[in-house]
Parts: C-alpha cells; sequence; structure tokens
C-alpha cells in the first residue's frame, strides 16, 4: 500500500455475537489498518467485544446507520477508508483486492457486490426484489454503473469520504454513497466478495419501511439533481388531466356553440397554467442545480486524496522519511 494509513470502519448497533470476528478478520486481511468500531447505543457487548479484539471503539449517540457513517467519516483520517457492516456477512478476505482495486486504478470507490457462498438463505425474497428494483431505478435516473448498490461493503478515497455530505439517518445511506458517486462522475468499480449468513445477530433492515424511505430518497434526490426532469413530469400529468377535463367541454362547444359547463372549464385551464407553472420552475430551478453542483465537484477534487500525516511520512525531508532510510 506504500505507505498508507487504512481505517476500517464498521457501524455497529446490537452485534456482540459477530463484531469481535470481524474485527480480528480485518486486521489479519489488513495488518497495517486500524479498525473503528462506532457503537450505535448497542443494549448488548457490542463495544466491549470489539474493544478485546483490538478495535478503537467510539460511540455514536444519533440512531440510525446514515447518522454513524456520517460521523464515522467525519472523525477518521486515513487515506484510504473501507466501511463494512458488523454483523459478519462480508468477507474480510476480499479487502486486500478491493484496496488495490482502487490504488491501482485510481478510483474513488469500489463496492464489493454480494455473492451468496455460504450457509442458509442470504437473502429474504423481498429483499432480494427491492434490491434488484432499487438499482434499477437508480440506474434510470442517474446513470447505470452499479449492479448492488444496497452492498454496504465498500471502499475509499479521502477526497470521497471527506466530499459526502451525508443527509440520510438510516439504511438509505448505501443509495446516498452510491448518487453521490454518480453525481460527481468519479471513477468507481465493483468487485465480487463472498456473502454469508448472519452470525447470531438479526437483521435490522425493515423490508417495507425501509424500503419506502430509500425510495422517498431517491425521488428527493431526483428532484435535486434533475429538476427540469422532474417538475417536467408534474407538468406533463398536469397536462394531460386538464386535457381529459376539457375534452368533453370542448366536444359540446363544437356541437352547439354552447359552454355550459364552466366550472370544469375553469379547472381545467387552471390546471393547464399549474403544468405551465411546473414546467418554468423545473427551468429555473435546473440553471441553480447545475451551479450547485459544479461547486460541489470543484470542493470534491480540492480535497486531498492523501491525509497530511501520511504525506509527511513520504515526504524525503520529513522526519519519518529520514528514520525509514
Amino acid at each position: 500500500m506504500n505507505g498508507r494509513s487504512i481505517a476500517v470502519l464498521v457501524p455497529c448497533h446490537n452485534e456482540e455475537a459477530s463484531v469481535a470476528d470481524v474485527v480480528r478478520g480485518f486486521r489479519r486481511s489488513l495488518p497495517g489498518a486500524t479498525v473503528y468500531v462506532y457503537d450505535n447505543n448497542s443494549s448488548d457487548r457490542t463495544a466491549e467485544r470489539a474493544r478485546e479484539a483490538g478495535a478503537v471503539v467510539r460511540r455514536e449517540p444519533l440512531q440510525g446507520k446514515g447518522n454513524v457513517v456520517r460521523r464515522m467519516f467525519a472523525d477518521v483520517e486515513a487515506d484510504v477508508y473501507v466501511m463494512v457492516d458488523g454483523d459478519g456477512t462480508y468477507d474480510a478476505g476480499a479487502a486486500p483486492e478491493m484496496v488495490a482495486r482502487l490504488l491501482e486504478a485510481q478510483l474513488d470507490m469500489v463496492v464489493g457486490t454480494r455473492l451468496e457462498s455460504r450457509g442458509g438463505e442470504l437473502f429474504r425474497p423481498l429483499h432480494r426484489l427491492g434490491n434488484q428494483a432499487i438499482t434499477t431505478l437508480v440506474g434510470k435516473l442517474f446513470g447505470k454503473r452499479f449492479t448492488d448498490i444496497l452492498s454496504g461493503y465498500r471502499v475509499f478515497t479521502r477526497r470521497f469520504v471527506k466530499s459526502f455530505p451525508g443527509l440520510t439517518a438510516g439504511f438509505e445511506i448505501e443509495t446516498e454513497l452510491t448518487i453521490h458517486a454518480l453525481l460527481l462522475k468519479m471513477p468507481v468499480a465493483e468487485v465480487a466478495s463472498p456473502y454469508g449468513a448472519r452470525s447470531g445477530s438479526e437483521s435490522k433492515l425493515s423490508t417495507f419501511r425501509d424500503g419506502f424511505r430509500i425510495l422517498r430518497m431517491i425521488v428527493y434526490f431526483f428532484k435535486e439533481i434533475r429538476p427540469l426532469a422532474f417538475f417536467s413530469i408534474i407538468g406533463a400529468l398536469l397536462a394531460l388531466a386538464s386535457v381529459a377535463l376539457s375534452y368533453p367541454v370542448f366536444v359540446t362547444y363544437l356541437e352547439t356553440g354552447l359552454v355550459p359547463r364552466f366550472p370544469t372549464a375553469i379547472l381545467s385551464t387552471g390546471i393547464m397554467l399549474l403544468a405551465f407553472l411546473s414546467f418554468v420552475c423545473g427551468l429555473i430551478l435546473n440553471s441553480l442545480a447545475a451551479a450547485r453542483w459544479e461547486a460541489k465537484r470543484a470542493l470534491y477534487l480540492s480535497i486531498p486524496l492523501e491525509a497530511r500525516g501520511a504525506q509527511a511520512a513520504r515526504e524525503p525531508g520529513s522526519a519519518a522519511g529520514a528514520g525509514g532510510r
């Protein structure tokens, strides 16, 4: 890794049955890395087990995975970040390949796509269907570059982590990470990784509640990123409703020369005006969105890829560099 610092970030909530194995697994596969376990209000011995296994344990009181990830990204300084769930389902042995792919290809994010490989029914049918539907929807709206956007196993550069806003609070965080990369047109890749059954804990993901929250978040980002398309769709629906209401009035007028249904005529006219207003709003907001995302891109490019400490350690004139020689 050429002296680069690596941080393994493990968000946890009630994972005492598996967190120690996760920490030990990543300490073996990435010997020079520091493993950080962020305890999210666990009621069991998650923090104690993680500390015994050699992790740096910290606490995030705001409930929700998105809140934990935002805190981890803000607190931890490193050159390369590996994010993984603490439930023991992801394979630590894939981490070196993912990190190497990130560095060799000069990428900003590598996603570990899940391959069922051991023990049990790993994906509930509704979870599998929901994952496929959300991946397809995100591909249609923002660009098709991923096959498993809900994977919690990812490797990032410092530039990605420090430019990530972290707006979501819960399990929508993986989708937000994906959209952030797609929005800023970052270089990304996927690496297939074995995926296993949980080690004595239950999934915290609610199929319908969290699925609805993810869909709501996708709609929000679609409005923010592509307002012209968003408000044009609304305008088109309003225009169709206006035409449907006005059609019988117009036919009656052609046949009799009279407009007997004035309320309907007024209503259809008002709806058509709203359709035009929606389209105009889309045009205005599209210009504002373009300026906002250009500023985000400039911020992303202004962030150095490596932390200052790691850069100083490799500079020829530094004390660390001299000691190494």
